[in-house]
């Protein structure tokens, strides 16, 4: 139902930049009339957490700037979608750099790193395809040679198992993952994201702030990987903010 909400207020605001609070009640109420004024208050605030709307001035709404999450696909990323294409046309995968991270952080990490995440039972042959066409690609590197072997290299790929379900979309004829994922994601693995922990906090304010996302499907993933209640506190301070 939040998203029809969301789908009429956008509407309302086809032909005009700002809507007052009162317009928007009565618009609301013709559109859903049985609504109480509590159900409707209740809808705007969430459809402004979200930064669906934006509360410019008192009583005074536009509508938020929320973007879609559309990183730079470089081209070492499309020669790996394509060579798992070709090679595993029938296995599920996402490629992406750690870069996509950069512009929702403070400080900027001195490495950045591909990730490739293929499913569990063609990792080692994925692995093998790429390690004799790309320099410096590691496999499901442990912490101790991460930090011996792999953080002081450039360029360097890293091949993982991509878990079952994990929210993923296909854009520019390869596969990458969405921003719930990734969020999720440098929670759990401290040792390739070790540049982002100390700014785990504000990556997810950074996120909520400028991209829309799905907090259902960042909660079930984060539940699958058993990290659920840390990931909803980062959300819910971040939406609290």
């Amino acid at each position: 139902m939040e998203k029809t909400v969301e789908n009429h207020i956008i509407k309302y605001f086809d032909n005009k930049e700002v809507l007052s609070k009162e317009d928007l009640m009565e618009l609301l109420k013709n559109d859903f009339p049985t609504w109480s004024d509590n159900t409707i208050n209740a809808y705007l605030y969430k459809l402004k957490k979200n930064g669906v709307i934006d509360n410019i001035s008192r009583g005074i709404y536009t509508v938020g700037k929320i973007q879609l999450f559309t990183p730079k696909i470089d081209k070492q990323l499309k020669k790996i979608a394509s060579r798992i294409h070709k090679g595993f046309p029938f296995v599920n995968y996402c490629v992406w750099n750690s870069s996509w991270l950069n512009d929702l952080m403070r400080h900027q990490p001195f490495k950045n790193f591909t990730i490739v995440e293929i499913e569990k039972v063609a990792t080692e042959q994925v692995f093998n395809e790429l390690n004799a066409s790309f320099q410096n690609t590691f496999i499901n590197p442990d912490e101790i040679f991460f930090e011996r072997y792999i953080s002081v290299l450039d360029n360097v790929i890293i091949v993982k198992n991509l878990y079952s379900e994990a929210p993923i979309s296909k854009t520019n004829d390869l596969t990458i993952p969405t921003l719930e994922k990734i969020l999720v994601d440098i929670v759990i693995d401290d040792t390739l994201f070790a540049a982002q922990q100390g700014e785990l906090n504000f990556i997810y304010q950074s996120a909520f702030n400028k991209y829309d996302i799905n907090e259902s499907k960042m909660k079930r993933y984060a539940a699958r990987r058993n990290r659920e209640t840390e990931v909803e506190k980062l959300i819910n301070i971040s939406l609290a903010k």
